[in-house]
Formats: C-alpha cells, sequence, structure tokens
C-alpha cells in the first residue's frame, strides 16, 4: 500500500474502518482480493489479494479478525540488491495464530534483511499494533507501538507522519466517517487526485517531480499508479465488508468486488 487510513475505535457504530490505495507497476502481476482457497497450502479463511510475483500481500484480514496490512518506506538510495518479500510479511500474519505483539517481537531479529517498511496488524478483538524498521531519517531500527483509539494515516514514512495525503485523508476520514454506513465518500477521499506545492513536499531522494506525482492520493503516471482502492468496515454486530475497486491504466475502473460476512465466533453469516 501507498496510503492508509484507518480508524480505530474512533466510531461508535464502526470499531474499525480502513480507507487504503495501492499504488504500484502496472506490469506487476496481481491477483485481486478473494479468499485463498485456492492458494497451496490453500487458507479460505484469508480474505486479501496477492502479489504473484514476490508473494505475500498488501492488506488483508480473516475470518477470525486478522488484519494486517503494510506499506514500504519511501528510502531509493538504500535499496538492498536481494532482499525478501516485504509482502510476506502480512500473509505470514494472516496465516498464523501469533498475537500481534509476539508477531512483532520475532520480526526484531531479522527484519534488517527486508527494505523498509511500515506493518499494522492486529486482531479486532485484541488491538492494533504499528511496526516499523527504519527511524524518521531513514535509519535502521525498531519502532513499534500499540494503537490507541483515533485516526491514523500512513504512507511512505512513519505513522502518522503529515505528508500532505496523510493529513489531508485524515481529515477526510474523519468527515466520511459521519457518513457511515455510506461508503461512497471512503472512495471519493481515496480517489483525490490533488497535488501538492513543492514547498509542502516531503523530500525523500527522488526528483521534484517524481515527489509532486506521488503527492495525491490517487497516483496516476504512465506505468505506474493506483491499481486498487480497498474500504474495510468492521461493525458492532460482527459483520464485516470488504469492498475492493480495482484500477487499470490511465484510471479506468476495473473490477469491483464486495465482500460482506460475520467473523468467527460472532453467529451465523
Amino acid at each position: 500500500m501507498c496510503l492508509i487510513l484507518l480508524a480505530w475505535q474512533a466510531h461508535p457504530d464502526y470499531p474499525l474502518v480502513i480507507a487504503a490505495n495501492r499504488d504500484e507497476y502496472f506490469s506487476r502481476p496481481t491477483a485481486a482480493a478473494e479468499f485463498w482457497s485456492d492458494r497451496d497450502p490453500p487458507h479460505p479463511e484469508i480474505l486479501a489479494g496477492r502479489d504473484l510475483q514476490a508473494g505475500g500481500t498488501w492488506l488483508g484480514i480473516s475470518r477470525a479478525g486478522r488484519f494486517a496490512a503494510l506499506t514500504n518506506f519511501r528510502q531509493p538510495e538504500n535499496r538492498a540488491t536481494v532482499a525478501p518479500s516485504r509482502g510476506t510479511l502480512v500473509s505470514d500474519f494472516l496465516t498464523g495464530t501469533m498475537t500481534a505483539q509476539k508477531y512483532l517481537d520475532g520480526l526484531q531479529t531479522r527484519t534488517a534483511d527486508y527494505r523498509g517498511f511500515n506493518l499494522l496488524c492486529g486482531t479486532i478483538d485484541d488491538g492494533l499494533w504499528h511496526y516499523a524498521n527504519r527511524g524518521p531519517a531513514g535509519e535502521n531500527g525498531h519502532f513499534m507501538q500499540p494503537l490507541t483509539p483515533g485516526i491514523f494515516g500512513l504512507s511512505n514514512n512513519l505513522l502518522d507522519i503529515p505528508w500532505p495525503k496523510v493529513a489531508q485523508g485524515k481529515s477526510d476520514l474523519a468527515q466520511a466517517l459521519t457518513a457511515l454506513p455510506r461508503e461512497t465518500p471512503l472512495f471519493e477521499l481515496l480517489h483525490d487526485e490533488k497535488h501538492y506545492e513543492n514547498d509542502q513536499l516531503p523530500r525523500t531522494g527522488i526528483s521534484l517531480d517524481w515527489e509532486r506525482t506521488l503527492s495525491a492520493a490517487f497516483v496516476r503516471s504512465p506505468g505506474y499508479g493506483t491499481r486498487s482502492s480497498t474500504v474495510v468496515k468492521f461493525d458492532r454486530c460482527g459483520f464485516l465488508s470488504f469492498d475492493e475497486q480495482t484500477w487499470l491504466a490511465n484510471a479506468e475502473p476495473g473490477n469491483r468486488r464486495r465482500f460482506r460476512f460475520k467473523l468467527a465466533g460472532r453467529g451465523a453469516s
């Protein structure tokens, strides 16, 4: 993912609301969100897209209420030539049974092998955590914290670093929460193509023109851009909705997939 906006325990009827965009090269093979019944080994309880090039996924949830999502840490000057796929950090948590805290504690012995990343993970019942293997200046390290109730934004730096699209997205998400259960405002905020002025842009080691292109919540450029927009809502009755809109080159809409089910242990679907 390149933008994750998340409301955790911030709405009386919806304990968890997520609005997220995945930006990627259009040439990278990808499978849209689906339950992983055909995976080897199968995991029919997992709902997520799949990276068919390197494995893993960028955002997913399980019928038991396990959630994980990942963004890359933008650090072009420090790209390892060979590194494990960061997407497997998401899939490993989703298919596992460890608590988020124990899983993240275990990562600390091996995250130096990975390029920079942020990982959000946890369960609906036990809470969510943020972990990063880079610091604010891109230094190696381990930065881990539980999420308290509130609205959060994450792009390609640390959690709540106020890049313009993160700050605007959090504000837009707060407003969209007032319109629930309607999902249209959530998708509208993800389709914001506003570019920001040079003095508002971060300096991450890429060209200024590229910084400006990537400053939009919805990225449109030749060969690279927003590939999918995902909205997840979990309500107090135990129902979870997962809505994914895929995007083709030139921002043409692709397939729309909608899933709604009751989490395990909360009655019949």
